[in-house]
């Protein structure tokens, strides 16, 4: 018998066509070939080299065609084949050296048996595979380049298509895993530079890739953590910025890109708005706060009271009952920065202080005599001996009563002694700074609004008060009573609204304008309305002895730069 030969090319199998790699054999040859054959079927060499199972059955099928150990051999190779061709389909889908295994092992099948049921099968499954990993590796190209597929299209919808074929599909859940992360990360990108707009529309993204997916909660969770850490940063270098009063345009800045950022509500946010504010109309202060400052010779200044900001029409309506037109026309007045006022009246140790400290002799001491309450004729008169030392009636006052007897000049030099000592910008109010304190919020025509004083207002002209001879006043608020004639230690009534005592009554006081007969012309920012030189200076509030007229909340007086009486006194205010 001749010798056989099957041929085919030296590279022996491709992934679309398989030739058996040449095997020749003799007769002589055959049954050595049939061991061969077996033994290379049984350790699973199949069709890559000469020496495997079926390019030996198929040179013996060549030699006899009918020998039914070689039909044997090609069919369990076969079945032997499919089995790792389905090993290698497995782990085709995510595994691109196994696609390439099944893919061979396809072109083997169609050659070996084209038309085999089995084959066919498999022939379809090894196409599938084939589909859905182009899909897949479409998709991570698509990935890599960052077109993730948001809008529509991109690296999401190949994903997508392949679990639709077949879903849990690996590779391609995992593709959008990747996707959903890759969302994530420009999330973060962007609230690392401050853009939580996109940061928030790429959560939302990433919230449609996967339903209820706890990585896009956990991300939210990330982000919001990074505006807060931002928002946080600027609030802190905004206060850092308020430590001066220059800094404040910036913090303003870093205010504007906090609220730019930070959600609606955030605490933080308004937190930080609310200190500008502080900052911008108080400085170091908050409305309301109580302080005093340190001396230089030792001790503390006034007890002072922050005043808020804001604006009040000043002066009396036209309307008004017994208005006096030096009193209008009532105007507004808006104060762009609040202020610090003494809660009360400077007392009698507190001028004592300023005194003793710097030997100054006010008016009433210098030319000897002062105005005082006379209890026998109930007038007010002159009295020799009388200076800042005395109370109303002439007597030696108490360190906790306000100081009476001093002109305006003697206030003014008890401010600057204060200033000095403090460092501080210590002065009279303005008239303006005055009935805004007065007023604290009411329009009324009163301090405490229309109508009688409510019980316990302070220290005014009543009905129901008796000098210690039983004297009563002739103009008085009628059925009032507060139990003093003559001015009380200071602090004795209730604070107002701002937190001051005092105001509009116990003592009228000096303030630091010159007198003018009329509000035309104004100033509408709140400052003093002063004039070098001028002698005539303003007294505003009532006292324990004024008429209920002379209490109303819009009431003021002129009076000499000299003059001194039993009825004013004076506060201080310090800017802030």
């Amino acid at each position: 018998m001749p010798s056989v030969t099957v041929s085919g090319d030296d590279s022996g199998v491709d992934e679309l066509n398989w030739r058996a790699p040449p095997v020749s054999l003799t007769p002589d040859e055959v049954a050595d070939a049939h061991q061969r054959a077996a033994r290379a079927l049984s350790e699973g060499r199949l069709f890559e080299t000469a020496d495997d199972a079926i390019p030996l059955y198929l040179a013996l099928q060549g030699i006899d065609p009918a020998d039914a150990r070689v039909k044997t051999g090609l069919g369990r190779s076969l079945d032997r084949l499919l089995d790792q061709g389905a090993q290698a389909l497995r782990h085709a889908e995510d595994w691109t050296e196994s696609l390439r295994r099944a893919r061979q092992v396809a072109a083997v099948a169609r050659t070996l048996a084209p038309g085999d049921p089995a084959v066919t099968a498999y022939l379809a499954r090894v196409d599938e595979a084939d589909q859905l990993t182009r899909l897949n590796v479409a998709s991570e190209r698509a990935l890599r380049e960052g077109r993730l597929g948001e809008e529509g299209g991109g690296a999401l919808a190949g994903f997508r298509e392949v679990l639709k074929w077949k879903p849990g599909q690996a590779r391609a859940t995992q593709g959008v895993a990747a996707v959903e992360s890759a969302m994530i990360r420009r999330a973060e990108e962007a609230a690392q530079v401050s853009d939580f707009a996109t940061a928030r529309r790429w959560l939302d993204h990433a919230a449609t890739v996967r339903e209820d997916a706890q990585t896009v909660a956990d991300a939210r969770v990330r982000v919001e953590a990074i505006r807060m850490a931002r928002i946080v940063e600027l609030r802190d270098a905004g206060v850092r910025d308020m430590a001066t009063p220059l800094g404040i345009k910036d913090a303003r800045v870093k205010l504007a890109e906090v609220l730019r950022i930070a959600e609606p509500g955030n605490r933080v946010a308004a937190d930080f708005r609310e200190r500008i504010d502080r900052a911008t109309y108080y400085g170091l202060f908050r409305p309301g706060q109580v302080f005093t400052d340190a001396l230089h010779n030792g001790g503390r200044g006034p007890e002072m009271v922050v005043v808020p900001h804001g604006g009040f029409l000043m002066g009396a309506a036209d309307e008004e009952n017994g208005a006096a037109d030096a009193e209008k026309p009532a105007h507004y007045v808006r104060f762009d920065r609040g202020f610090a006022m003494a809660r009360h009246a400077v007392t009698v140790g507190e001028f004592r202080r300023f005194i003793e400290a710097t030997q100054y002799r006010p008016r009433a001491t210098r030319r000897g005599h002062s105005v005082v309450y006379d209890e026998r004729s109930g007038n007010f008169v002159r009295r020799s001996g009388v200076d800042w030392r005395s109370d109303y009636a002439g007597d030696r006052a108490s360190d906790d009563m306000p100081v009476l007897h001093v002109s305006v000049y003697d206030a003014e030099a008890y401010a600057e002694w204060l200033a000095g000592q403090t460092g501080h910008g210590y002065r009279l109010p303005s008239e303006a700074e005055y009935e805004y304190a007065l007023r604290a919020g009411q329009q009324g025509r009163y301090p405490w609004g229309d109508g009688q004083p409510p019980r316990g207002f302070g220290n005014l002209t009543g009905g129901n008060d008796a000098s210690p001879s039983g004297r009563t006043w002739n103009n008085a608020f009628i059925a009032y009573g507060d139990g003093y004639w003559g001015p009380a230690p200071v602090g004795r009534f209730r604070a107002n609204a701002f937190g001051l005592k005092d105001l509009g009554g116990n003592t009228s006081e000096w303030v630091g304008d010159c007198w003018h007969a009329s509000y035309r012309r104004a100033p509408a920012d709140g400052a003093a309305w002063f004039n070098p030189g001028c002698r005539s200076r303003v007294v505003r509030g009532g006292s324990w002895a004024s008429s209920p007229a002379q209490a109303r909340a819009a009431w003021r007086s002129s009076s000499d730069s000299d003059m001194t009486n039993a009825r004013v006194g004076f506060r201080v205010v310090r800017g802030i």
